[in-house]
């Protein structure tokens, strides 16, 4: 018989054989990409967070009122983020969290427009409260996505590459909106902002992953995060132990200009290269914090005191006070450990929890800026503050030993219950 006769026939398609097999799943974004798209909205938000700062005069003569008055429109935003962060991490935990992102980022924008839009000093006080509103909350998900998707040892890496968006708006963003509110007038910069919140709302609709909602959150559940001792301890250690950056660093042109003898016009210089240590902080951060969370985090405690400290003598001279300075921005290190600790600690209360970590060095900015400012209007001269911050960050990393020592006596009790049950 011909070869041609005794063939097999072609095997049939699979799918043919099997026409109800499901098509492959879509390849999952990389990483990179999905952090470089959560990063863009820190970077929209440390941007508009600190040039308000930089145009306090702007806006002061914008709205007819007092440079000290218009300092209010800062703390106005703070409020909203320390609010903001539990409320509406409580309330949107039961959301799909790329969902969730979406809108927080459209209320920023929102935020921001209502800013620039603003026709009078108390609108503006209310605008400015309503875009801070987002900003815990964004960071907490933000945060909780890129560690779901990094995997338990690569998470602290992926998280302070999220934080690195408000490390590059410090060295970016927040100089160049401040020179187009200082050419165009204090309301595009914060426009600009809401075009920025608008790119990262599209952004993230576009390459982050879609998971569904924990069916099981509720604003209960989350609140239970509350009234758990170590997360309670943990927004502590953040509240006083980053109060210690904030003491110095909300009076740092003063320092740099009237001890330093540095020019005004080399103050964005300086502002930049702690902005540069704050990438710094960033980059090492991650990594260390993956590898010995805990050793790490006393061990930034204790550089960031000693570094205070030491630039009581290095802010004399305008060199080594840059030096200085760099190596304070990489203070930045601390948000990212308590980040991972208060996601460690919330059990269920996950969102909640993780978007605390905002609120916590917000309210670490009141307390150093305050407490500095009390030194200094007690004319104890412009090392005050850094003794402050000293005893701030070393009082901030005690509180971290007892959350320590108090777990490890709460883990020893329950296993003794164990063994004996």
């Amino acid at each position: 018989m011909p070869e041609s006769l005794i063939r097999e026939p072609p095997a049939a398609p699979v799918s043919d054989l099997c026409p109800e097999a499901p098509a492959p799943p879509p390849p999952r974004p990389r990483l990179g990409l999905v952090v470089a798209a959560l990063a863009l909205g820190g970077f929209a938000i440390g941007t508009t967070e600190f040039v308000a700062m930089g145009l306090l005069p702007q806006i002061a003569g914008g709205v007819g009122i007092s440079i000290p008055t218009a300092g209010h429109v800062v703390s106005a935003y703070a409020i909203g983020v320390v609010v903001g962060a539990p409320v509406l991490a409580g309330l949107g935990a039961k959301f799909p969290r790329r969902t969730l992102l979406v809108a927080l980022m459209v209320a920023f924008a929102a935020g921001n427009l209502l800013s620039a839009l603003a026709p009078s000093y108390p609108l503006l006080v209310g605008a400015r409260f309503l875009a801070g509103l987002p900003h815990g909350a964004y960071f907490g998900v933000a945060a909780l996505v890129a560690a779901d998707m990094a995997g338990p040892e690569r998470r602290a890496r992926a998280i302070s590459r999220v934080l690195l968006g408000l490390s590059v708006a410090n060295v970016l963003g927040v100089p160049v909106a401040t020179w187009l509110g200082q050419t165009f007038g204090w309301r595009v910069a914060f426009a600009a902002a809401a075009v920025l919140a608008a790119l990262t709302a599209i952004s993230v609709r576009r390459v982050v992953p879609w998971a569904p909602a924990d069916r099981g959150a509720t604003l209960r559940r989350e609140l239970t995060a509350l009234r758990r001792p170590q997360v309670l301890l943990a927004v502590a250690t953040g509240a006083v132990g980053g109060g210690g950056m904030f003491a110095v660093y909300s009076y740092i042109s003063p320092i740099l200009t009237d001890r330093s003898g540095l020019a005004l016009g080399a103050v964005p210089i300086a502002l930049a290269v702690w902005g540069l240590g704050m990438v710094a902080g960033n980059l090492a951060g991650g990594r260390l914090m993956d590898w010995r969370p805990v050793p790490v985090m006393f061990a930034v405690f204790l550089l960031m005191a000693a570094m205070f400290a030491v630039f009581t003598v290095t802010s004399a001279h305008a060199a080594t006070a840059l030096v200085t300075v760099f190596v304070l921005g990489m203070s930045l290190i601390l948000p990212t450990g308590l980040q991972m600790r208060l996601m460690n600690v919330a059990g269920e209360a996950q969102t909640l929890g993780a978007a605390l970590n905002h609120s916590a060095f917000n309210i670490a900015n009141a307390l150093g800026a305050w407490l500095g400012g009390l030194t200094l209007a007690a004319g104890w001269g412009l090392t005050a503050p850094m003794w402050v911050a000293v005893g701030l960050t070393l009082s901030g990393m005690a509180i971290f030993g007892a959350s320590l020592a108090l777990e490890r006596r709460t883990d020893a009790r329950g296993a003794a219950a164990a063994a004996l049950a």
